[in-house]
This record gives C-alpha cells, structure tokens and sequence, in this order.
C-alpha cells in the first residue's frame, strides 16, 4: 500500500513539474489550493453529511443494548476509545464506520443488519468497521483523493489556454494529456487502494474477533440478501448509498451471475450460514471461476471482488 501511494505521489510531483515549465499557465499552486480546499471542506462537513444523508439515529446504551455492547467490546479489544453508535434508515443490511479522526468516529448499521446476523456475525462486521477507524482508513482515503481532483483541474487549464508561442502550446496540450491520463490512473489507484483497506479490515477483524467463519457467513449473508430480496432500491437510496459506498462493508447491491450462483452453494449443509468447513470447501469450488472479466470489473470497484475476499478469510482458519 505505501509503495504505491509513493508511486502516486512521484506521478502527481512530475506532473506539476511540468506543468511549473509553462509559464503562462496558472501556477499550480492555485489548483492545489482550490482542491485542498473541497477535500478540506469535505472534511469538516462529511460526517454531518453523511449523517443526514443516510438517517442516522444515534443509539444510547439502553436504546440498544446489543448493537451498543458488541462495539464496546470491539472497540476495547483494538484499544481505542469508544465510537458513536448509529443506525440507519436505509432498506438494506450494511454497516460502514465514518469520521474525522478516531476519537470523532461513528460506527452505524442498517436497520435489516441486525435483524440477518446473528451475534458472532455481527461483531465480525463490527471489528471490520472498528479496524478501519484504527487505521485512519476515511483519513487516508479523503487526503488521497485530492490528487486526481487536481489532475482534473490541470486538465481543464490546459484545454482552455491559448499561447502565442508555438514550443509552450506544445507543452502545454502534453501536460494536458499527461494530467487527463493521470487523472483516470490516480482514481484506479485510490480504487485499488480501498481494495486493500477491505482486506486489512477482514484479516483485523478476524484477529480481534477470532473467527474467520463468522466473517465469511456475514459476507455471504448480505451478498445473498442483495440477490434474493424481491424488492430493489428505490431511485433516492441508489444515490444515497452511491454518496457512501466506499465506506461501507459490502457492495450495495448485486445482480445474477455464475459468480453469485458459487456463492448461493456455499451454504452446503442449507442452514442459512457458513462454517469453518464450508469456507475451506468454498475456496477450492472458486478455483477457474474467476476470469478476465471478474478482474476487469474489480479494478473499477471500490471492494474485492465478492468470492475472493470470502476465499481469503479461509486462510486465516487455523
């Protein structure tokens, strides 16, 4: 994760010094400021957003004494301190953790969360939330994104000017093209960098909860909810969960595949969950199923491809 982010950022500076080269453009300090600037602004006002957004109602102890237990103990075990507690009035299960810093950060879940998962299930899910906020994950995610934001600006300076002198406007359409293409490489590279965030915060929360299965059956759950449930959503929560569906667990939604099919059959023994032996079991069924085309789409998503990070959690059974 930090040698790409390094790569990110040798891009990013080669980038701006070339573009410091044309005299006549704007200096870059300009775009770096109105980019920082949204990024900060967004930091300031996110969790109210996010808050408002998606119905949250924060929770007292009494108001929900297992959702409220389970973080607690979650949270004491990573050693940090205690997060706020909300649930959501969205019609999906999902949980996702937001915030400025760790002692600012909200854990939420939806409504049906806690109504599919058992116990054991939702405290997996709880510490992979817990293990993004101690890994500053929404930190790291908002800095990065101020990189192709400013790309973007880069490139719309340079499609807009005019020069007089003919080696500066050669320049200039080279900077142009270099700052669109890094624009598109940056966002794929944040994408791919969430991706990793999902797999730390499974092998986190299997390493404070101590039950990879527990994991996997609570993926298998939502994944399955999102294919089976007879209603779809509506239009305004599609927009809602597109504002925030990088911070949360799983995909927000999933259509009928051959790869959900393998998924359906994971559940060998039909009780609605997977197991320790049924996870072991499911790792060697997804072996060739996964093709070009799985891999194309999960460069463009924000989470692992669905069987793969199920498979993984196999790796932790001891």
């Amino acid at each position: 994760m930090f040698i790409v982010v390094a790569l990110m950022f040798a891009l990013f500076y080669a980038l701006i010094a070339a573009l410091m080269y044309l005299a006549n453009i704007k200096l870059p300090i300009v775009y770096v400021v109105i980019a920082t600037s949204i990024i900060g602004l967004q930091y300031v006002i996110g969790p109210k957003l996010v808050d408002l957004i998606m119905k949250v109602r924060y929770v007292k102890p009494h108001e929900n004494p297992r959702l409220y237990g389970i973080v607690s103990r979650v949270a004491s075990k990573a050693g940090i301190s205690m997060p706020r507690v909300g649930v959501s009035d969205i019609s999906i299960p999902n949980a996702f953790a937001y915030g400025r810093t760790i002692r600012d950060a909200r854990v939420c879940v939806t409504q049906p969360l806690l109504s599919i998962l058992d116990d054991s299930e939702l405290e997996a899910v709880i510490g992979h939330e817990i293990a993004h906020i101690k890994h500053r994950d929404m930190l790291i995610m908002t800095a990065l994104s101020v990189i192709p934001l400013i790309c973007y600006y880069i490139y719309l300076s340079t499609l807009f000017s005019s020069y007089s002198n003919r080696d500066r406007g050669a320049v200039a359409l080279v900077v142009g093209i270099a700052a669109l293409v890094m624009y598109f490489v940056t966002e794929l590279i944040i994408l791919y960098l969430s991706r990793i965030r999902e797999y730390y915060a499974d092998a986190r929360s299997v390493e404070l909860i101590g039950q990879p299965d527990a994991m996997a059956s609570a993926l298998y759950k939502l994944a399955r909810y999102n294919v089976m449930r007879k209603e779809r959503i509506g239009e305004e929560e599609a927009k809602k969960l597109e504002f925030i569906k990088a911070f949360l667990a799983v995909k927000p939604s999933y259509s009928v595949s051959r790869e959900i099919l393998v998924l359906m059959d994971a559940d060998v023994n039909g009780d609605g969950k997977i197991d320790s032996y049924e996870l072991l079991q499911f790792k060697e069924k997804i072996k060739g199923v996964l093709g070009l085309r799985s891999r194309i789409a999960e460069a463009f998503s924000t989470h692992p491809n669905m069987l793969k990070r199920i498979a993984r959690l196999a790796d932790y059974i001891s």
